[in-house]
């Protein structure tokens, strides 16, 4: 089992900026790829950015390419997704999830996911 933790989401003006972090307990951390999706209501959950186990390969959905870098950090067993420009259409509640590494090239995949974490909320105000 893994247990994910989301925090750092909140209420920021259009054009801000906040940094996601997902904790993460539980089975290796390392050996999990990890991804972040969000969800606003009434829409499907869709995928925001992904990470390799490693770190050293990423994803980004077009919508934050540019804008939002993932990052992780194993020591620390902790993902990370700065968000930069944020604009209003990027409000939604906000969840990291983990795959195992065989799964690296399918991260766009809501399916692909093993765990998850529970959300935060991010609200843009215009």
């Amino acid at each position: 089992q893994v247990q994910l933790a989301e925090s750092g989401g909140g209420l920021v003006q259009a054009g801000g900026s906040l940094r996601l972090s997902c904790a993460a307990s539980g089975r290796t951390f390392g050996n999990y790829a990890m991804g972040w999706f969000r969800q606003a209501p009434g829409k499907e959950r869709e995928f925001v950015a992904g990470i390799s186990w490693s770190g050293g390969i990423t994803y980004y959905a077009d919508s934050g390419k540019g804008r939002f870098t993932i990052s992780r950090d194993n020591a620390k067993n902790t993902v990370y997704l700065q968000m930069n420009s944020l604009e209003p259409e990027d409000t939604a509640v906000y969840y990291c999830a983990a795959a195992p590494p065989e799964r690296t090239q399918f991260l766009r995949r809501v399916g692909n996911y093993d765990y998850w974490g529970q959300g935060t909320q991010v609200t843009i105000s215009s």
